[in-house]
């Protein structure tokens, strides 16, 4: 059975059978009222039912799967007692992050499996007595388990998340060998974005008659999110956006190219003309990549020129525009890059750039989006 939005009873965090200590870091971080999808999910999986939640990115879903965990963790046991499989480092880190923030009175001592860092602290990470939850992306943590560095027998509670994303990236063989690891008894949650046919066969083969929940929308993005876009000239791309910014008082502005090359010219054009800008793509080590986030997040720099790397997952609440720079793929990475604005209920813009040579294309995304995208004229 699949449930929807429409069948859930409004909620807020008290009305979830937690602990005090959980309570208390929800209160922490100022939330009253639960998302849709934490609302559907939360009460299932606090139950001990599998889990199928499709929702969009930005949704919550993180809180989502990260209370039922740290609820379910037994403080007696030795070893990971849970595992999350998350496409990126980024997805990786900002879900420990979470995790920390929620067990801050109970800790659950996540470790971060990822590649582009030193493997010997994570290693010494799992080791440690206290550490019981693991979040990596599949590359590292079959490559821990292959050194037999990870065990993960003792896991119960195990949590794909952003599922599409990972089969997008090829990700679905190694997948299928860490949950051959774990055991059949096990707690299990599939977040995703989309459903294909591939995550179904996931959930057949690895999920024990799973709870369907759906946050049905209307339209592909939030409602606070103003669409437009800038008919220009090629080669007056750089000037429109500069334009653009320049009329925004303080704006947090994350800006989309397709390829790393184009992202580190048009990084090295803003700095020399002067503005605060970062850089993020899958060239930069990790700890580049993480100096970049902290600078952008805390208003150090005010522009972020990034690839599809920060399409999804990136959650930075105060962005105040995404600009596609470089026309997205297709609608689907058009809808996972502006949903880096408006996020916790605030408003943002998203503005592409369109030249002569992308009009077409442009058309064709526009035609799949149930919502309009304005055409509107650059400020003198």
């Amino acid at each position: 059975m699949t449930m929807t939005l429409p069948e859930a009873t409004r909620a807020s965090f008290e009305d979830f059978p937690v602990s005090g200590k959980v309570r208390k870091a929800v209160a922490d971080q100022g939330w009253e009222i639960p998302t849709p999808i934490q609302e559907l999910a939360i009460p299932a999986l606090l139950d001990g039912e599998d889990v199928v939640g499709l929702a969009q990115t930005g949704s919550g879903k993180t809180a989502a799967f990260a209370i039922p965990l740290i609820e379910a963790m037994d403080p007696k046991v030795r070893g990971i007692q849970a595992l999350v499989i998350v496409p990126t480092r980024e997805l990786a880190s900002q879900a420990a992050t979470e995790l920390k923030s929620l067990s801050r009175y109970n800790p659950v001592h996540p470790v971060v499996l990822c590649g582009g860092t030193s493997i010997k602290p994570q290693i010494n990470a799992l080791r440690g007595r206290s550490t019981r939850v693991a979040v990596g992306t599949p590359g590292r943590i079959l490559d821990h388990l292959q050194r037999g560095t990870l065990r993960l027998g003792s896991v119960k509670y195990l949590v794909l998340d952003e599922a599409d994303r990972m089969l997008d990236m090829g990700f679905a063989p190694d997948v299928g060998r860490i949950l051959s690891h774990t055991p059949d008894g096990r707690q299990t949650a599939l977040f995703s974005a989309t459903m294909p046919k591939e995550i179904r066969g996931i959930v057949k083969c690895h999920m024990r008659s799973p709870r369907w929940l759906s946050v049905e929308s209307d339209a592909p993005t939030v409602d606070t999110v103003e669409q437009v876009y800038y008919r220009v000239v090629g080669r007056d791309k750089t000037n429109a956006l500069r334009t653009i910014i320049d009329g925004e008082e303080n704006p947090l502005a994350l800006v989309f190219r397709r390829t790393k090359h184009g992202a580190t010219k048009l990084h090295r054009q803003l700095e020399r003309q002067g503005y605060k800008v970062g850089l993020l793509h899958g060239g930069k080590s990790q700890s580049q990549r993480t100096k970049a986030l902290a600078a952008f997040d805390g208003g150090r720099t005010r522009i972020l020129v990034a690839t599809n790397v920060a399409a999804r997952g990136l959650d930075i609440p105060d962005v105040s525009h995404v600009i596609n720079y470089d026309l997205p793929e297709d609608a689907d990475t058009y809808v996972h890059r502006i949903g880096r604005t408006a996020r916790a209920g605030k408003a943002g813009v998203a503005a592409t750039l369109i030249g002569d040579a992308e009009v077409k294309e442009f058309d064709k995304i526009k035609r799949s989006l149930p919502v309009k995208v304005r055409e509107v004229k650059l400020p003198a």
